[in-house]
């Protein structure tokens, strides 16, 4: 486990278990709403954002959280692992009303409300999402890819690599 992305819905935990891996892993993590947005938290043009993108995926580690799903399989040619939260939607529903009024390291802003656009993406994501992403399991079936349904089972996995070691 080298190149790793985590992905799942809007509001599922990406960014918060990722920390937690590169804290257990040391591989460096890269949060690609950070790559996606500048400083103004303004959107990059896709031509600008593939780049910088095609330069983080030329290191030989790290840990890409997000889904940006038009550059999926761009990443999971070039990952090992794919983890994939797959919590139900109540989850995530209430994933993105705990980030209201939160400061975090993976955004640029505070979100001062649940974004609508974003709650309707987490309820989108089942159907629309999700097809996509287990096709690319069959269709690189030499990535390791781990599914977790619950937090419980992600914190499990984690606790395992920090007692027993990740390599």
């Amino acid at each position: 486990m080298k190149r790793v992305l985590v992905i799942g819905s809007p509001g599922a935990g990406k960014s918060t278990f990722s920390k937690k891996l590169a804290k257990i892993t040391g591989l460096p993590l890269c949060h690609l709403d950070l790559v996606w947005y500048d400083e103004e938290a303004k959107q990059l043009s896709r031509d600008e954002f593939d780049v910088r993108l095609a330069e983080i995926l030329k290191g030989d580690e790290w840990i890409l959280d997000g889904n940006y799903q038009r550059t999926m399989e761009m990443r999971v040619k070039r990952c090992d692992t794919v983890i994939l939260l797959e919590y139900p939607l109540e989850v995530c529903l209430a994933g993105l009303r705990e980030r209201v009024g939160r400061k975090r390291d993976d955004f640029r802003w505070v979100d001062k409300e649940v974004d609508p656009e974003l709650m309707q993406k987490a309820i989108d994501f089942s159907r629309d999402k999700l097809p996509r992403t287990y096709e690319l399991m069959k269709k690189y079936p030499n990535k390791n890819f781990i599914v977790f349904k619950t937090r419980d089972e992600a914190e499990s996995y984690l606790k395992g690599l920090a007692r027993w070691g990740w390599l």
